[in-house]
C-alpha cells in the first residue's frame, strides 16, 4: 500500500512567476507541487502548468482555488463558480485534487448549496474537491467567527476534507483528534508549524510548537494515501538564497523521511 505523497505548495512564492517557482522546487529535490491559483496567468492555465511540470519532472498533486482576499476577483466573485473553474482547470491539467476554503459565515446561500454542489462538480470533472478547516480571528480577547467551521461541526456534511495543521493550532484543535474525526473523508494535508501565539503563522516544520512527528506517524498508520503539501511562509528567507535552499532541503528530508519511515 502506498503512503502519502509529499508536495510543496507554490503559496510560499506567491509573487514569483510560476516558472521560477517550479524550477526552484525541482532543484531542491521535490517531486510534486501544489499550485496556488494567483493573478499569474500561468497558475490559471492548465496547458502552461502541465508544460512546466513536465519540463521540471514534477507531479502537480493539488490545485488551490483562489480563496484568499488577495485573489478574490480571480475567476469572478461567485464562490461556486470559482470552485467549478478550479476543478475544470485541474481536470484539464491532470490534477486530481482541488483545495478551497469554506464559506464565510455571512455567505449563507453558498454554505447551504455546498454539500449538494460539490458532488456534482466532482462527477462532471473527475476531480476531488476538498474543503479546508479554518480558524477564528481574534480582536483583542474576542474571537470573530469569519468562517463557518471553527468548531468543525459544519464540515460534517462535506464529503472531502483538507486538514491544515496551522489552522488547527489557531483553533486550538488537537491534530490527531482532527485527523481521526475527518477519517476517510481526509484527502489532503497542508503541513506547517505554528508559533503558538494565536495567529496563523505557517512556519516551516520544526520552527514552532506543534508535535508534527506524532501527527505524521498517526497519519501514515491510518493508511492515508493522499497528499501532504508543505504550505509554509518563507518570506524571511526569500532575500537569502543560500538559507532558502537550505530550509527547502531540510523540510524535504525531514518530512519526506518521516513519511517513509513511518510507512515502513
Amino acid at each position: 500500500m502506498s503512503g502519502p505523497r509529499l508536495l510543496f505548495s507554490t503559496a510560499a512564492f506567491f509573487a514569483r512567476p510560476l516558472a521560477d517557482t517550479f524550477r526552484l522546487i525541482a532543484e531542491r529535490g521535490y517531486g510534486g507541487v501544489e499550485v496556488m491559483v494567483t493573478k499569474d496567468p500561468a497558475s490559471q492555465d492548465p496547458r502552461v502548468m502541465r508544460k512546466l511540470a513536465d519540463a521540471h519532472g514534477l507531479e502537480i498533486g493539488a490545485l488551490h482555488a483562489p480563496s484568499l482576499l488577495l485573489t478574490r476577483r480571480v475567476w469572478g466573485t461567485d464562490p461556486i463558480r470559482k470552485i467549478e473553474r478550479a476543478a475544470e482547470v485541474a481536470s484539464d491539467a491532470g490534477v486530481p485534487t482541488v483545495v478551497t476554503h469554506p464559506p464565510y459565515r455571512w455567505q449563507r446561500a453558498y454554505r447551504d448549496r455546498l454539500p449538494d454542489v460539490l458532488p456534482k462538480i466532482e462527477r462532471r470533472t473527475g476531480v476531488t474537491v476538498g474543503i479546508e478547516n479554518m480558524f477564528p480571528i481574534h480582536v483583542g480577547s474576542h474571537p470573530l467567527m469569519f468562517h463557518a467551521n471553527q468548531d468543525l461541526d459544519e464540515l460534517e456534511a462535506i464529503p472531502h476534507l483538507v486538514l491544515d495543521t496551522s489552522h488547527a493550532a489557531v483553533a486550538k484543535h488537537d491534530l490527531v483528534e482532527v485527523r481521526r474525526r475527518f477519517g476517510d473523508r481526509l484527502r489532503h494535508v497542508h503541513l506547517s508549524d505554528n508559533a503558538g501565539r494565536g495567529w496563523d503563522s505557517h512556519l516551516p516544520p520544526g520552527e514552532g510548537v506543534l508535535a508534527l512527528d506524532p501527527f505524521l506517524d498517526d497519519l501514515v498508520a491510518s493508511g492515508f494515501a493522499g497528499t501532504v503539501s508543505l504550505e509554509v511562509d518563507l518570506r524571511r528567507y526569500l532575500t537569502e538564497p543560500k538559507r532558502l535552499r537550505a530550509v527547502l532541503e531540510r523540510m524535504r528530508e525531514q518530512v519526506g523521511s518521516r513519511l517513509e519511515g513511518a510507512a515502513g
